[in-house]
């Protein structure tokens, strides 16, 4: 029956996983398979590999690639899979799609959903998930579990038998070969290398396992063999180009290189490589690999106070960054904390359209503060642009009018009010008020700002040299990292985390008198 249906063109073959046929097995298979499409060319044959083991050519096929999964089809073969590995009901089964699609989606769970595009990762994610019916709240976690599977029972589970040298890696070994591999080119700063320098790697690695190969060429080709099944095994590596290969995610060399770094057993030269890895703060490309370190650290307590001293140091050769500084301290000093109630108050105005001041006049009479500030900061930056424009200028009275319905400081009051009883009314004469504005708008606008200064100590003077604003860059994204990482479920004392929190941008002068005092 079957060579009937073969005759008559009725068959749809499949041939799954090319790249999991032994190798001594593999020209043979690649025969057959010629040999059986030329006697039945009116079927259709499908042949599949993972996209690293293609180096075949077979007549009459055509060569597609699996293109990135689409929403839609990421939910179609969750629904799929869980109905396949769950042994519950169909409802279960499909509550636990559903529940799988929607937290997948969740903004804290980004990462996993970038790598969820292909059809291996995404089992991968699906195969977490089952297991505890929850993604780890950590990202090192997540990779660390998808590892373990892709490279310590994935073919186990499958039932696949290799036969390359690399069969007798450990985990163990595949971990630390695949971190060597990672650190070394990600702190070189590549992303793509060359084959020759991935089979160095894993060569200077193999010479340091038992028994390992005498003669130079068989170290060569031991070491091609393991960087060959790396790629077809796992695809943690890839070749993008001929004898040019890289991470297939790098998020997995991101995860790599910090686990080297954590992997340190020795306390001294773990101390060493955080001061190595610390002194990459200010390089956005090192920002994921601080926070996954920060994650794995049994105590990340030595982690997070080495980047408070390096953040310090950013600024604290700079006497012009550290008057600033000394300001902005001085300032928050002045203004007391929102209370409860005042906070209240001010969402309650931000729920009003538009957003006008007496909205927020109540949460200003509770704690008058930060919000008055940012309102007349924006109102000297407004009135500092030198435009004629009708519609500018008339907004810029309106911002002066909406700041005296909430200034309750009774000098700040008076003469805020003497500087609007100068400006017309824009609503009676346009052309008058236009012509007064064009004339005597930047000697009003400093004469606003000496108010502001006088009363509210809002300084608008500063003047930063371009390196001096770069200076300022990489210290505020820098801070903002260190709070990312005192917020991503890291090992934190509370003694720790207190004594950062509370010593966070302050100036030199105040972070020695800390350290004097405790």
């Amino acid at each position: 029956a079957s060579e009937i249906l073969l005759r008559e063109g009725r068959v749809l073959l499949l041939l799954d996983g090319l790249d999991e046929v032994l190798h001594q097995d593999n020209k043979a298979i690649l025969k057959e398979i010629r040999r059986f499409s030329e006697k039945y060319p009116q079927n259709l044959f499908i042949v599949t590999c993972r996209t690293a083991a293609k180096a075949f050519y077979l007549k009459g096929f055509t060569d597609v690639e699996v293109a990135p999964f689409t929403q839609s089809q990421i939910i179609a073969f969750a629904q799929k899979w869980f109905a396949v590995f769950t042994n519950n009901s169909d409802s279960d089964e499909i509550d636990m799609a559903v529940q799988f699609i929607e937290k997948l989606d969740l903004p804290e769970n980004l990462p996993f959903r970038r790598l969820a595009v292909t059809p291996l990762f995404l089992h991968l994610a699906c195969w977490v998930f089952h297991r505890q019916e929850e993604f780890p709240t950590k990202k090192a976690e997540f990779y660390k579990q998808c590892l373990d599977l892709l490279l310590g029972k994935w073919d186990e589970i499958r039932g696949i038998e290799r036969d390359e040298v690399y069969q007798g890696f450990l985990l163990p070994q595949k971990l630390k070969l695949m971190s060597q591999i990672a650190v070394s080119t990600f702190e070189d700063g590549d992303y793509f290398f060359e084959q020759r320098v991935a089979e160095e790697y894993i060569g200077d690695f193999i010479v340091n396992l038992p028994n390992p190969p005498t003669e130079p060429e068989e170290l060569q080709l031991d070491s091609e063999v393991v960087l060959k099944a790396i790629e077809l095994q796992h695809g943690l590596l890839a070749e993008r180009v001929r004898g040019i290969f890289s991470f297939s995610s790098l998020t997995f060399q991101e995860y790599f290189t910090a686990r080297k770094i954590v992997a340190s057993h020795n306390l001294q030269s773990l101390e060493r490589a955080l001061e190595r890895l610390v002194s990459h703060i200010t390089e956005p490309r090192w920002r994921e690999i601080l926070l996954l370190t920060a994650a794995m650290l049994r105590s990340a307590d030595s982690l997070v106070q080495l980047m408070k001293q390096q953040i310090d140091a950013l600024v604290a050769q700079d006497a012009y960054l550290q008057e600033f500084l000394t300001w902005a301290s001085q300032k928050s000093l002045v203004i007391p904390q929102p209370t409860l109630v005042a906070t209240r108050a001010f969402y309650l105005g931000l729920t009003q359209t538009p957003h006008v001041a007496p909205h927020f006049a109540l949460a200003c009479t509770l704690d008058q503060g930060i919000f008055l500030d940012a309102l007349l900061d924006n109102l000297v930056l407004e009135c500092v642009i030198d435009s004629t424009d009708f519609a500018h200028t008339h907004a810029c009275a309106d911002a002066l009018s909406n700041a005296l319905t909430i200034v309750l400081d009774v000098g700040l009051q008076q003469s805020l009010q003497q500087l609007k009883e100068e400006l017309p009314d824009p609503d009676c004469d346009r052309t008058t008020f236009q012509s007064w504005w064009q004339i005597n708008h930047l000697a009003w606008t400093e004469r606003l700002k000496t108010a502001i200064y006088f009363h509210r100590n809002i300084q608008s003077h500063w003047h930063f040299s371009p390196e001096q604003q770069k200076v300022l860059e990489h210290y505020y994204d820098a801070n903002k990292l260190l709070i990312d990482c005192l917020n991503s479920n890291c090992e934190v004392t509370v003694a720790v985390r207190q004594d950062i929190e509370a010593a966070l941008l302050l100036p030199q002068k105040e972070l020695e008198e800390r350290e004097w005092d405790n």
